[in-house]
């Protein structure tokens, strides 16, 4: 599916940001044989070690009854550089 974004949009360097710590954490989750389109994601930002960090979280759409198992991406948002990867028990 390819979309043409506007021109505010764009402009708007959170959003821009966070698209690219999407695709740099999508494409490690996949490399680690997540199912991306089945998982519920949630995006945080902390601040580590001088400076901010984006947290995106992998977990099944289906976790009622179900422990663990998620995967957490670190990313850097200055250069969509992978910091960290934990995965839930």
């Amino acid at each position: 599916m390819s979309i043409v974004l506007s021109p505010e949009v764009l402009q708007d360097d959170m959003a821009v940001s966070i698209a690219r710590v999407m695709a740099a954490a999508n494409v490690r989750a996949r490399e680690l044989e997540v199912d991306v389109l089945q998982s519920l994601i949630s995006l945080t930002q902390h601040f580590e070690s001088e400076h901010w960090v984006w947290r995106v979280n992998y977990g099944p759409k289906d976790f009622v009854g179900r422990r663990g198992g998620d995967l957490i991406v670190d990313v850097n948002p200055s250069d969509a550089r992978i910091e960290r990867i934990l995965w839930g028990q």
